[in-house]
């Protein structure tokens, strides 16, 4: 291959359920950094060979790397001492409440076996006191940085162990297929490298303090209407390409459980899909971790054979008292309709993870208890340390900044400010007051469901900018309510500027928030927000909007009103918003945010919606987010990747080298966790210049465009850096691709292979400005 570049400017018998509607929601609950991260593509997987068949019934121990392979001893000999019920039990969970946690399994006193604890969630641990709300995971893949994903992680982990939790239910990873999708928010977006890039960075922070990590929602949950009924149709390209791939390097992170989801694929319920659980994850990725099902997701006692290793939370249905494991699976393996090496199996999988997270040793026990405040068992364990302080800076570096017209921003002692809007303060009857967040009432730092967790305070920005106010000697005006615009243009007139806060919620389906049931019924802002906007844009000519939202909005009704001066995408930022939002208002925190996300000019531009339909198409196939909008020629009002700065930079001297080279992926088992395809072999390089007057970060971005013949979207993301750079100062960037960045999924050969011809490379500041072009020829 060759590189040339050049430079532009900036089935057994079962019994079976037809809903898993009901989630895990509660009727009652209780009120570190690391090491610089590694590259998703370069750090040990495990897998390092692709010659055992890795099968529902059979572990992958000639696959595993030596932790893995330790582990597998371990566990093995665990098993070899247990009965069939005892094995049986290690799959199955006690049932709803029935336990501290919102999943348990039972302990087995003949191999010192606690059983185990499963919490959520992705941004903290629900149903607990003295615990941190973390930014949320849309948040942290704004940031497009590793390492602070990684300490995101980290800290997570640091304080579910802590409180004595095995499982940590998340990172969730499924594609923002669809911007009104409920629980988007939760994920990484809509591009699949990203997602890959954060889940893997994620997991290893997790991880790396002894805490069973779990991807989900194994897969293809991409909204939440009928999602206990629908069916997900998608090929097998857009499968492996798109919604598998952050499950690919979720096992590449090592990643000990993974979640199978509530929908149908192509027909099959997620958790008794064989083709997704055994042939894809267990098989083809050679994942040696166990498969849990999301609560109440499983439908048969058949699922076993299928590729489900643990029924959570042990029910058939809510409170049902029934379980489809537990004797009804011990009577399926004496009858012989389940082979007793299958239950061996999901034995040895399940302690080989508890093994190899070192679980085996001085782990703690739970202290609390989910459902009572009054139970002995809480004991009021603070597991926040300074958590605190990575919060506030993740906050602000996944804060965007989409518009600054007039350099309004950063502000620098303003005589006066306005705050307009109720989401400035926090929720009058309380921040927790209503149960797993669902409502969308003062200030919005995470959506609602079983994803979230009780805040242990909450910054507001109102209170955060009176305190920079109070130094500064600015005059603070403030108007509270979202449908009285009169009193808000009264207080916004004849101010130095406005800052008018906006949002837009979603969440889980079991709760209906202001007539959504889960996924937003539109792309709007809520609560009078354009109107709000509108009516301080028209007495004051320096209005800040700042939008807290699960995800894009329309915003077509002011994003071009000359008084519209800057825009400030707060996200779901956490319990630090107020303060991260003080740090980039006024110049603290450079952004450096971006968008992991399309935000359209119309709801229309977008590929797909909320469907109704108990078969939903992926008919857009590959074309998901910015890609749909690039093939489509559709112009974006903001692109994937977008977000400015206070400072300036620019990219030359772009460099192409290395080689494709010869051989080709190994078929069979492992096939797409093969070296052959994850080994680093070309290299990109390139200068970047901070050109402005103030220190900053720049996410430099980098995108391949297959040739024609791959039949591929024009631009996919393969590659991204977070370089700070004092003002002024160069330095080379070098992002280093795998085979597998340049590869596409062939059905047919059922593994991925580098299409010959020319593949485009471009690198720049978003998806859309393509500030350097070079080629590689293969």
């Amino acid at each position: 291959s060759t590189a040339t570049t050049t430079s532009t400017r900036p089935s057994s018998t079962s019994t079976t359920t037809s809903s898993t509607s009901t989630s895990r929601s509660s009727s009652q609950s209780t009120s570190t950094r690391t090491s610089t991260s590694t590259r998703s593509s370069s750090t040990t997987v495990s897998t390092t060979t692709t010659t055992s068949s890795t099968t529902s019934s059979s572990s992958p121990t000639g696959s595993l790397s030596p932790a893995w392979q330790t582990a597998y001893t371990k566990a093995k000999a665990a098993v070899a001492k247990l009965s069939l019920s005892e094995k049986v039990s290690l799959g199955t969970g006690v049932q709803w409440q029935r336990g501290h946690c919102v999943g348990n399994t039972a302990a087995i006193s003949t191999i010192n076996f606690p059983g185990l604890c499963l919490q959520d969630g992705p941004l903290g641990i629900r149903f607990a006191d003295l615990v941190s709300v973390f930014p949320a995971g849309i948040n942290a893949a704004a940031t497009f940085n590793r390492d602070l994903i990684q300490q995101r992680g980290a800290a997570l982990g640091a304080e579910f162990k802590a409180k004595g939790i095995n499982v940590a239910l998340g990172p969730a990873m499924n594609i923002a297929r669809i911007p009104a999708a409920g629980r988007n928010w939760e994920g990484f977006g809509g591009d699949p490298y990203l997602n890959g890039e954060a889940a893997f960075q994620t997991i290893v922070g997790i991880q790396s303090n002894g805490v069973q990590a779990c991807a989900k929602h194994y897969i293809n949950n991409e909204q939440e209407k009928n999602r206990g009924s629908a069916s997900s149709e998608v090929d097998d390209r857009t499968e492996h390409e798109i919604y598998a791939l952050p499950f690919l390097q979720s096992v590449r992170a090592n990643v000990a459980s993974v979640m199978c989801s509530y929908n149908k694929i192509n027909g099959t319920y997620a958790c008794g899909n064989d083709k997704t659980l055994n042939q894809i994850l267990k098989t083809e990725f050679a994942f040696p971790g166990y498969v849990m099902s999301d609560w109440w997701a499983q439908m048969d006692v058949g699922s076993v054979t299928k590729g489900l290793d643990m029924s959570m939370p042990g029910d058939t249905a809510y409170n049902s008292g029934q379980t489809y494991f537990g004797q009804t699976l011990v009577t399926q393996v004496q009858n012989g309709n389940v082979p007793q090496s299958r239950i061996d199996d999901l034995a040895t999988r399940i302690l080989a993870s508890w093994y190899y997270l070192g679980q085996d040793s001085g782990y703690p026990a739970v202290n609390f208890d989910s459902w009572s405040s009054s139970s002995s068992a809480n004991q009021h364990v603070n597991v926040q340390g300074d958590h605190k302080t990575l919060i506030r800076k993740i906050a602000a570096a996944s804060t965007v900044l989409l518009k600054n017209s007039k350099n309004l921003l950063p502000f620098n002692r303003p005589s006066s400010l306005a705050i307009i809007g109720s989401h400035a303060a926090p929720n009058p009857s309380g921040i927790n007051s209503c149960s797993d967040r669902g409502c969308n009432t003062g200030v919005l730092a995470q959506g609602w469901g079983s994803g979230t967790a009780e805040y242990p305070y909450l910054s507001d920005p109102t209170s955060a900018i009176r305190t920079q106010a109070t130094s500064d000697g600015t005059s603070i005006t403030t108007s509270t309510s979202d449908t009285d615009t009169t009193a808000a243009a009264n207080a916004a007139r004849g101010k130095s500027a406005a800052i008018v806060f906006v949002t837009a919620d979603s969440g889980e389906e079991y709760i209906t928030v202001e007539g959504n049931k889960g996924d937003r019924n539109d792309l709007n802002l809520w609560h009078n927000g354009n109107s709000l906007i509108s009516a301080v844009a028209a007495v004051n000519p320096n209005t800040v909007v700042v939008v807290q939202t699960v995800g894009q909005v329309l915003m077509e009704a002011w994003v071009d009103h000359p008084n519209v001066t800057s825009i400030v995408w707060s996200g779901l930022s956490g319990q630090e918003a107020g303060n991260a939002l003080v740090d980039i208002l006024y110049g603290v925190v450079n952004p450096s945010g971006r968008l992991p996300y399309t935000i359209a000019k119309s709801a229309s531009d977008y590929p797909a919606s909320i469907s109704s339909a108990s078969s939903i198409p992926y008919s857009e196939g590959l074309l998901v987010d910015y890609r749909w909008f690039d093939a489509k020629n559709i112009a974006p009002r903001y692109e994937f990747g977008f977000g400015l700065s206070y400072t300036t930079f620019s990219y030359a001297s772009l460099s192409v080298s290395g080689s494709i080279g010869t051989g080709s992926t190994p078929s069979g088992p492992g096939t797409s966790v093969s070296s052959y395809l994850h080994d680093k072999v070309i290299t990109v390089s390139f200068t970047l210049t901070n050109t402005g007057s103030r220190a900053g970060t720049e996410i430099a971005q980098l995108y391949i465009s297959p040739p024609s013949s791959a039949g591929s979207p024009p631009y996919l993301l393969k590659g991204f850096e977070s370089v700070y750079l004092a003002a002024g100062a160069s330095t080379t960037v070098t992002i280093q691709l795998s085979r597998f960045d340049f590869s596409i999924w062939s059905s047919a050969q059922q593994k991925f292979v580098v299409p010959g011809g020319t593949h485009g490379i471009t690198v720049g500041p978003s998806s859309r400005i393509r500030s350097l072009t070079g080629s590689l020829v293969v």
